[in-house]
């Protein structure tokens, strides 16, 4: 019987100590500690806290979210409670009224993400859109906030290529952010890029990545001036933004005619063609028309840039 219950005393202790081991501490970013906390039933956390060597052995105030805790807390070494998803803004202060000396944001981050702050794009895409305009290393990333999380806001975005860090700056409406690689459009691509979006929501973080070659995003810009010529021949220039010389970074095109009144995605085709000239001689019977053409890397097959078109009717072209 005393074995027995020997055996039931271990079997709760050691179940206890799995659990809390389940919960992984980490200092993130200077002022921010993240709980890393399984999926289910959640454990009450103590995080140590300190407002900082300089206030040692000195009666400092503890707030939570700008509210004094209840039961007080005083001291420079602390530790805190928190309890299901109640992490917030904790601030020390030399007064119950005096001014913020230090604060440590605790947030909670579930294992694994469920991704409820951005909405996904598509299952190939994932969360997040990146697109450049050419081969310079400039890059854009987009993300989209969902409806009942609009106000989540971007803690850290981390961008990387083999170890080495690439700068950003984040959107003034933080739904996207521009990113400038130190990359020479000769150089063959060895290593992906990895991006890492950190974005909270009250007290729950939510961890995006994403990681891709800069071939797989570039997406050449819209054709400019396009215009028909002859009757039946359309010519268009490479966009200013593309790479030079044109012989080195080739593009080609994809053309059609779709019936009138239809847009340029429509199926209602009438003709279709691909070629690498930036002229194409339409030879079609009807004159009225939407005459499309678009480009992509053809050494890559990359993403296609946006349709550029001229509406025909009879003798009336708008390009």
């Amino acid at each position: 019987m005393h074995a027995f219950f020997l055996l039931v005393l271990c079997a709760v202790v050691c179940g206890v100590s799995s659990n809390s081991q389940q919960v992984v501490i980490e200092t993130l970013m200077d002022n921010v500690v993240v709980l890393r906390v399984p999926h289910g039933p959640r454990p009450v956390v103590n995080v140590p806290l300190s407002c900082g060597e300089a206030y040692q052995n000195q009666p400092v105030f503890w707030k939570k979210n700008g509210v004094e805790m209840n039961p007080s807390l005083v001291g420079n070494h602390v530790t805190v409670s928190v309890e299901e998803m109640k992490g917030g803004n904790f601030t020390c202060h030399f007064s119950p009224d005096g001014d913020a000396l230090n604060h440590t944001i605790i947030l909670i981050q579930l294992q694994p993400d469920k991704s409820v702050i951005l909405e996904k794009k598509s299952p190939a895409e994932g969360y997040i859109h990146c697109s450049a305009p050419n081969y310079k290393g400039s890059f854009h990333c987009t993300w989209t906030r969902t409806e009942f999380r609009t106000n989540a806001a971007v803690l850290l975005v981390k961008a990387q290529r083999y170890m080495e860090n690439i700068p950003c700056e984040l959107n003034a409406d933080g739904s996207g952010v521009h990113c400038q690689d130190a990359n020479c459009p000769y150089n063959e691509e060895r290593h992906r890029i990895s991006l890492a979006v950190y974005i909270y929501s009250s007290s729950l973080l939510e961890a995006y990545t994403k990681s891709f070659y800069l071939r797989e995003i570039v997406r050449p810009a819209k054709l400019p001036n396009l215009q028909l010529s002859d009757g039946r021949v359309f010519s268009w220039d490479y966009p200013d933004s593309w790479e030079k010389p044109c012989t080195f970074f080739g593009l080609q095109f994809e053309v059609k005619a779709v019936h009138s009144g239809h847009s340029c995605h429509s199926d209602s085709l009438i003709m279709s063609n691909t070629t690498d000239q930036t002229r194409y001689e339409v030879n079609i019977k009807t004159r009225r028309y939407v005459f499309c053409v678009r480009a992509q890397d053809k050494h890559t097959s990359g993403p296609w840039s946006h349709w550029s078109q001229c509406t025909v009717n009879k003798n009336n072209v708008s390009c």
